[in-house]
């Protein structure tokens, strides 16, 4: 694998949480409403985006290690080592974080949305639709 990739933020997050020890595991474990705020460069992208829309949200998790490969599953020592691929661990050597999201209002380049674990700050990489079965696409 050779070459060079490069990855710019589309936005940030903004959130309640500022501590990764202090967010939940997933975002359907109790995570607070929190906002994407998006550049004005990439304005005309969220045009569909409604309340009530399910969407997966690509986020850069900037404090996570990126030499990690095996963890305990949730952190928990009781369990036995595991190859992080194999994990949701934001600890890996490229860690891309993924967001299932419900969106709740959109304002602007502000969009409010349920069930987002990342914590204040977060840069947001890319939005894309959850889709339906076939032949709901």
């Amino acid at each position: 694998m050779s070459g060079a990739y490069e990855l710019r933020p589309i936005g940030r997050v903004e959130s309640p949480l500022t501590d990764p020890a202090d967010a939940p595991r997933q975002g359907d474990e109790g995570a607070p409403q929190a906002w994407l705020v998006f550049s004005p460069a990439v304005a005309a992208g969220l045009g569909d985006l409604r309340p009530g829309v399910e969407v997966l949200v690509l986020t850069w998790l900037d404090r996570a290690r990126r030499d990690v490969l095996t963890v305990h599953p949730r952190g928990d020592r009781s369990r036995p080592e595991t190859g992080v691929f194999g994990t949701r661990s934001p600890h890996r050597p490229n860690p891309i974080g993924l967001h299932r999201v419900r969106v709740l209002a959109v304002d602007g380049l502000r969009v409010r949305v349920a069930d987002l674990e990342a914590v204040d700050g977060t840069p947001v990489l890319d939005v894309k639709p959850v889709l339906g079965p076939p032949d709901e696409r």
